[in-house]
């Protein structure tokens, strides 16, 4: 026989205590023990929840019921009609819609690539100022971003006017006058410097905290090493500002392409639909006046946001963003 010891009697003892203490707090508290990963997935849940039920009220359910109203035929004088995927055929056969999509595409690829290359240069230049200096260059930078659109607008008009400050510049020099906003080939041009001026100063400061980001010394060796400005930005700035620069791209190309404001007051569209972008001519669309400019507009507005979703998902295709990788 083995001998029990006192003290083994008295371990045991206390550890049935015990666990019949448990099992009575947890009758009485009446709630099973929740894991911890299950208590940290339930706070996630309704940290998110506020956004979820914004984006399902403002976002998701105007989404759906706006794919249930184009298969109608809405009219202000009769009742809905039923008619499917009509509006969708005659959206896209209508030579308008396309030709407000090269627009808008031209548009884009004249406003994003552009801004963000002055906004590079300006963040560069930036990070090498002393702190009260770099200060007064963010403000000034910044100030375009709180300027209305339709300030900027009225703005640019008298200065491409025939005796305007732009055309005061060419007769400096023997040239001009030009007639920038109604000339076909000079009017998106002429629009898309505005478009990038007043989105150069959010571009530059998110450039600039990008570049704040990137250790010196990753500069400091390539100086040693001979490189000038123009490799290390495009062997280290570049390179580590992908996720930025890819960030800035997808969305600076949406922006831009469904620019309405400044088309809408410089030139109206014109001349000759020149400058119409898809949401310029999903507004003249809405505001016709036919009996069904509103499934039509609708229909446009809905292939527009295809449109936009296939473009982004090719960038995020063809360009990889890198991971965050601490330390």
């Amino acid at each position: 026989m083995t001998a029990v010891l006192p003290s083994d009697s008295l371990a045991g003892q206390a550890g049935e205590l015990a666990h019949v203490a448990s099992r009575r707090d947890g009758r009485r508290s009446g709630t099973p023990r929740v894991a911890k990963h299950l208590r940290d997935n339930r706070t996630a849940y309704l940290m998110i929840a506020p956004m979820v039920i914004l984006l399902s009220i403002f976002v998701i359910w105007p989404l759906i019921y706006s794919l249930y109203l184009s298969g109608f035929k809405i009219s202000f004088y009769k009742d809905p009609e039923f008619v499917g995927f009509q509006f969708y055929q005659y959206v896209l056969e209508s030579p308008k819609f396309w030709q407000s999509l090269g627009v808008g595409l031209a548009f884009a690829a004249m406003v994003v690539p552009a801004g963000m290359l002055i906004a590079l240069l300006i963040a560069s230049f930036i990070k090498t100022l002393s702190k009260r200096l770099a200060s007064f260059m963010k403000t000034t930078v910044y100030v375009p971003a709180v300027v209305s659109t339709v300030v900027a607008s009225v703005l640019f008009v008298f200065m491409y006017q025939d005796q305007g400050v732009v055309n005061w510049f060419l007769s400096l020099i023997n040239a001009g006058p030009v007639a920038w906003l109604n000339n076909p080939g000079t009017a998106l041009p002429a629009i898309a410097v505005p478009a990038i001026w007043l989105g150069l100063g959010i571009t530059t400061l998110i450039m600039l905290a990008g570049l704040l980001d990137i250790p010196d010394s990753y500069y400091e060796s390539a100086e040693l090493d001979g490189a000038g400005f123009v490799k290390r930005t495009w062997y280290i700035t570049i390179p580590l500002l992908k996720n930025i620069l890819l960030y800035l791209f997808v969305t600076g190309f949406t922006a831009a392409l469904q620019m309405l404001d400044l088309p809408l007051v410089m030139t109206n569209g014109g001349p000759v639909n020149a400058t119409t972008t898809p949401n310029l001519f999903i507004f003249n669309s809405f505001r016709d006046g036919t009996p069904y400019s509103t499934s039509f507009s609708l229909t446009a507005a809905l292939l527009l946001f295809v449109v936009l979703g296939a473009i982004s998902v090719l960038v995020f295709r063809l360009i990889n963003s890198d991971k965050a990788v601490d330390g």
